[in-house]
């Protein structure tokens, strides 16, 4: 059986502000990033693709990079309509799970119970039973944009649930279900479209970690839930290089004036190479050797920055989010004070990450060993990264 994720973000964050908030940043990456992590790191899952608004498509290149997507319609369910028939014409999936990029954490245990209870029925979503006092009561919105609220009669509660996504269903049972329901007609949720065509949904045990964001101050405490999913990891990363020829020489993806360059197969920049080193490291992705092989006449020359920037897609396809790296530069020459602040810029521009993520520092070994003897230049570097471990 196939699966493939259809992760709708095509809304355009009216009560967020400012950016549409499947882009805006959760702990260092977009809201859509973690749930497509989520969903690639998925062993069920065998392919996502992404539902933006029209006009998004920069923001989902700055997020996720080339991946596949679809343009979605004027609400959430022409949206998902779009994308389950983008998905029938490319040849359909058997499975599909219709998630909200709004809902960023998503558990790997929900999405296990959801692919086996598709065995049993063509249907499934994720609940939880409602343990707040639930009441009737009007909301208004006042001028300061605070929220009135007038309390009622309470309700019971017994046969309320809360229903999440991602929502689970046979592929060919949906999308008929979508086709046949009436267009000046919205829906809730996917699994009231299919309950309308006949279709029978089963529940599966939802969880916390599924809260969607809606208003802002939803981002700050879907930070602190991430927090204790989070894992951090460190590399090590250390490079050296001898001098040979005329210079400048390349430290830190830019050129600094001197009379010898470096020797090496690529531009021999050791600052980028041993970042590029402790990130590898970190996320336990081998080493820069494995991934750009000396022997390999295709990195003759080659400007460091490629390999630094293959190194960060690979962290963040992990799932892993980049948190600092730091770098000491061991030579004699040349001087690395007044380029320093031109390292932390490129270092940090490769990375996709703030100058402040990023430190350069520079030694000597007061005239002892081959830097002492200003035959080369070595460079030691540390990455500290964050990994989210499927539930």
């Amino acid at each position: 059986m196939t699966v493939t994720a259809l992760i709708v973000a095509a809304g355009s964050a009216s009560r967020m502000g400012g950016d549409p908030k499947q882009f805006m940043m959760l702990a260092g990456r977009p809201l859509v990033a973690h749930s497509y992590a989520a969903f690639t790191s998925h062993p069920a899952v065998d392919d996502v693709l992404v539902v933006i608004g029209e006009g998004q498509q920069e923001l989902l290149v700055a997020a996720l990079g080339d991946v596949p997507f679809v343009i979605g319609g004027a609400t959430r369910r022409m949206s998902v309509l779009n994308g389950l028939e983008h998905l029938a014409s490319a040849g359909a999936p058997d499975r599909v799970l219709i998630h909200d990029a709004a809902r960023p954490l998503v558990p790997a245990r929900v999405i296990d119970d959801l692919v086996a209870a598709l065995d049993r029925s063509p249907g499934a979503v994720p609940t939880l039973l409602v343990a707040d006092t639930l009441a009737r009561g009007a909301v208004q919105k006042a001028p300061d944009n605070r929220v009135l609220l007038t309390l009622a009669d309470p309700v019971d509660r017994s046969e309320i649930i809360r229903v999440q996504t991602p929502q689970a269903f046979h592929f060919p049972v949906i999308l008929a279900a979508h086709r046949s329901w009436p267009a000046a007609e919205e829906a809730t949720d996917d699994a009231q479209i299919l309950r309308r065509a006949g279709g029978v949904v089963a529940m599966t045990i939802g969880d916390a970690m599924l809260d969607k964001i809606t208003w802002p101050g939803d981002i700050p405490f879907a930070e602190a839930r991430l927090g204790g999913m989070v894992t951090v990891r460190t590399g090590i990363g250390f490079d050296v290089h001898a001098f040979a020829g005329e210079g400048p020489i390349m430290l830190g993806g830019i050129a600094v004036p001197h009379s010898r360059g470096l020797a090496g197969h690529s531009d021999a920049d050791v600052v980028l190479h041993a970042i590029t080193d402790a990130l590898l490291g970190a996320a336990g992705l081998g080493d820069i050797g494995e991934h750009f092989p000396p022997s390999d006449p295709r990195w003759k020359g080659a400007s460091s920055d490629l390999f630094l920037r293959h190194a960060t897609e690979l962290v963040r396809a992990e799932g892993a989010i980049i948190d600092h790296v730091d770098c000491t530069i061991i030579a004699e020459e040349p001087k690395v004070g007044p380029h320093r602040a031109a390292m932390r810029e490129r270092i940090a521009e490769i990375l996709g990450a703030r100058v402040d993520q990023v430190s350069v520092k520079a030694t000597t070994t007061e005239g002892l060993g081959f830097t002492g003897r200003r035959e080369g230049i070595a460079a030691q570097a540390v990455a500290s990264i964050r990994t989210s471990p499927r539930a």
